[in-house]
């Protein structure tokens, strides 16, 4: 595989996968070349040749799997990768989980997500309305609340990957206690349901302005052997493997030495 040598540093790792990307954007738009081609012409100029796409379960009405198909055959040079991103939306969640049921033959790549805490209107992570849901409120028991969730996500069997592992920190609340206290339970259920993490530069286009997940919660899955696969969250062509450099600085620094893809759920492991 290759990259656009502009993309690279001698000394970073080459990035040539994104496993989290929205063509849907927030709505219900139909699969179709011309949704999705400027996306396969934007991976591959950026040197991203094998790409997951994972729009919200809410918005599965969308994903057209023949129109997939299509899209291989006419960019062989590129993996494109049939995903969801499966949430915990108390409204919608149900019947994405009943949809992922039916499709999971046709799906490569699913991501386990929580965006909804104690609101069943309002995503926790909406900014910057959604910051509004941690006032006043114990950090520490928010936290506590939010990994609780994503462990309910982690034990559905019906994921491969948690998206944005510590999404709760996004307005910048940090609790009292270590992080790895909080988020170890959470790690052990990855690893013994043989789950990966993604590494998320969208954290860096939002408030707290940090990776998902942090330093200590990537360097403390790494010892639990826990695997990565690595993102951008674009929710529109051009922030496709946006901030990749500086992640791929971050990962030199870690020692990690490699990230995976999927294929029909298999994972496969890219050396870099």
């Amino acid at each position: 595989m290759n990259s656009t040598p502009s993309l690279q540093h001698s000394n970073t790792p080459v990035l040539v996968s994104d496993y989290h990307s929205h063509p849907q954007g927030h709505r219900v738009q139909r699969y179709t070349r011309a949704l999705l081609q400027p996306w396969i012409d934007s991976a591959r100029a950026k040197g991203i040749l094998d790409i997951a796409f994972t729009d919200h379960d809410r918005y599965h009405g969308g994903v057209d799997f023949d129109e997939l198909d299509r899209l291989r055959e006419k960019n062989p040079d590129v993996k494109i990768r049939a995903g969801i991103e499966l949430d915990n939306d108390p409204e919608t969640s149900a019947a994405g989980r009943k949809w992922v049921e039916q499709n999971w033959k046709r799906l490569d790549f699913i991501l386990g997500s929580v965006h909804y805490l104690n609101r069943a209107d309002q995503m926790f992570d909406s900014v910057p309305e959604g910051a509004q849901q941690f006032s006043g409120r114990d950090i520490d028991d928010v936290y506590s609340d939010y990994f609780r969730r994503v462990r309910e996500i982690a034990a559905s069997g019906l994921i491969d990957c948690l998206a944005h592992l510590d999404l709760v920190k996004i307005h910048g609340y940090r609790p009292r206690a270590q992080v790895t206290e909080l988020v170890e339970e959470t790690l052990e259920l990855i690893r013994a349901r043989n789950l990966a993490i993604e590494l998320s530069t969208a954290g860096w286009r939002k408030p707290v302005n940090e990776l998902y997940p942090s330093d200590e919660i990537i360097l403390f899955a790494m010892e639990k052997k826990i695997p990565f696969t690595i993102a951008s969250d674009a929710h529109s062509w051009a922030q496709l493997g946006e901030n990749y450099e500086r992640l791929g600085q971050k990962i030199t620094s870690f020692g990690l030495r490699e990230v995976c893809v999927y294929e029909k759920h298999e994972r496969i492991v890219h050396r870099l």
